[in-house]
This record gives C-alpha cells, sequence and structure tokens, in this order.
C-alpha cells in the first residue's frame, strides 16, 4: 500500500524557521483552517505555541488551536466516480464498514459523479445506516463520469457553509475526460481553489476507470497527478497502490478514520494585500516526530 500525501508525483518544501517578533504582524486578518496531524509516534496534544504558519515566507501569529472533536461535528461527502470499473463493488463492503464506524457527530452524504456532476443518493445525515444502505455499484459507463473535478466544484457550489468542518472523501481513478491529459487542467484547477476557499479538505482513493481509458498510460499517469494534487493542496491525502486496484480499501479507510480523529481547527492571522486573492501558506511544528498536513493556499479578503 502507498499513501501520497504529495507522493512521487509531486514534490512540495515546508518552509524551516523559528518565529521572531518582528515577523508578527500588529494585526491582520483571522483566517481557520483544518490541519491534520499524520504522522506521530506517540499520542500527542497540540497548543497554539507548537503551531508555525508562514505566510508568503513571513511566519503569521496563531491565535487559536482546537481539535475538531471539540467543535459542532464534521460533514462528509463520499463521492464515488460512477464511470469506475465494476469491480468496485468488491469494495462496497469496506466502504459501508467505514461509513457505518463514523461518530455520531458525523454527518455523511453519499453522491455518484456523472456528467460533470453529483448525483446525491443520500444527502447529508447522522443516521449511518441509511448513509449506508445508499452505497450502490457504480454503473461503470466509460466517460459517463465526465471531469471529475468539475463535479467536485459543482458539489462546492452547493454545499452551504455551517459550524461543522466540511471534508470529501473522492473515490475515482482521476481521469478527466473532458480535459484528457497533461499538466495546467483548468477543470483540477476550479476544484483546488473552491476547496481552499471554502476550507474543504479533500482525500481520494484511485480506482480504475471503466473502458479504454483504464489501460491507458498516459490517461492513468496524469489522472493520479490530479488526484495527488487535489489532495494535497487541500490537507488532504492521496492512496493508491501504483495502477493496480487495492484487493481492499479497509487499510486506506483505517488510515483515513485515524486523520480525521486527529485534526485541528487552526486559526492565524493574514496580511491582506490590495486585492482579495489566495495566498501560500505552510503549517508546520517542531515536534519530534509530528507532521502537519493543511492547505498550500487561504484566500484572503483585500484590505480595506
Amino acid at each position: 500500500m502507498i499513501m501520497i500525501r504529495t507522493g512521487a508525483l509531486l514534490a512540495a518544501s515546508i518552509l524551516a524557521g523559528s518565529l521572531s517578533a518582528r515577523d508578527i504582524p500588529d494585526s491582520g486578518l483571522p483566517v481557520s483552517v483544518i490541519v491534520t496531524v499524520a504522522a506521530q509516534k506517540t499520542a500527542t496534544q497540540l497548543t497554539v505555541d507548537d503551531v508555525l504558519v508562514s505566510q508568503n515566507r513571513r511566519h503569521m501569529q496563531v491565535t487559536g488551536l482546537e481539535p475538531l472533536q471539540a467543535q459542532s461535528g464534521l460533514q462528509l461527502w463520499l463521492l464515488i466516480d460512477d464511470g469506475s470499473a465494476a469491480t468496485l463493488g468488491t469494495q462496497l463492503s469496506d466502504l459501508k464498514k467505514f461509513v457505518l464506524a463514523q461518530p455520531p457527530a458525523t454527518q455523511i452524504g453519499i453522491g455518484y459523479m456523472r456528467n460533470g456532476g453529483v448525483q446525491p443518493v443520500q444527502p447529508l445525515t447522522s443516521d449511518r445506516q441509511l448513509a449506508a444502505k445508499a452505497l450502490r455499484l457504480p454503473t461503470a459507463m466509460p466517460g459517463i463520469s465526465a471531469s471529475p473535478y468539475l463535479a467536485l466544484a459543482s458539489l462546492i457550489r452547493k454545499w452551504p457553509a455551517g459550524p461543522s468542518a466540511r471534508e470529501v472523501l473522492m473515490v475515482s481513478s482521476g481521469i478527466d475526460p473532458d480535459y484528457g491529459a497533461g499538466p495546467d487542467n483548468p477543470y483540477l484547477g476550479t476544484a483546488i481553489h473552491a476547496a481552499q476557499r471554502a476550507g474543504i479538505v479533500v482525500y481520494s482513493i484511485y480506482y480504475s476507470a471503466a473502458g479504454r481509458s483504464a489501460h491507458a498510460y498516459m490517461q492513468l499517469f496524469w489522472g493520479q497527478n490530479y488526484l495527488a494534487q487535489l489532495s494535497q493542496e487541500t490537507g488532504g491525502e492521496l492512496y493508491y497502490l501504483g495502477t493496480e486496484n487495492p484487493v481492499s480499501m479497509a487499510p486506506y479507510l483505517d488510515n483515513l478514520s485515524r486523520r480525521l480523529n486527529s485534526q485541528y481547527l487552526l486559526t492565524f492571522l493574514t496580511r491582506p494585500e490590495d486585492k482579495p486573492g489566495f495566498q501560500s501558506v505552510k503549517i508546520k511544528t517542531e515536534l519530534p516526530h509530528v507532521t502537519l498536513v493543511g492547505p498550500s493556499q487561504v484566500y484572503v479578503p483585500a484590505s480595506q
């Protein structure tokens, strides 16, 4: 099993350094993001002083850090690519167990990505049995999913913000029939920016598509690259096993459950510019054996 944050497909660097008083702005706009403790050897309870945030190479003041479990629950959408191979049916048992194992405060929605949108077969609900029953086989029709990234962006636009954290698990090959293979996919960019602006973390599990595209090297390569970039830049994780489908998704889903139980709502002051827009951030901790994962960018309103 291979689990990647950036993976061999994409690389990212973490800005090192210690917080100094001259780098902290006198004032700023507060922004909140979800951060995940992705690697640790022992249970760790983080505090504000344990987290360092830099924006455009300047250290920013961290003003809050609260475990998500202490917040108002979680809303989690499970999105399945309707163009996935029919063998995905062998994974439905693992997916149902994952849904049933979620905490009572978690609301779960089940949707199928097709024709550039999401068909919600079960809206967000705290009834885990109801959500699990909504899972079905994909239609396995080649190309029916169209762009999974347009589908994700469409879901985010219709997903009202509230007090609960919002996250997504996508099961897809990542192949985009609308754009094809190659860099700078505009639909991918749209989905990433929509998720970053809404503060939504996206996890993904690679599973092959139905039809000939499932065996085309360039499509496979770029599909996995797209999923890696989507997950990495929103603070999530891509799970994959080369170009093969997993025998069982259970190890992936167990890892995801641990991550969902190891998340914090991080608030820090940003330095606004003359125009609103996305600004790069780096989030890290100097605690040994602890790795933090968060979004690569945040949306900052313009200065007044």
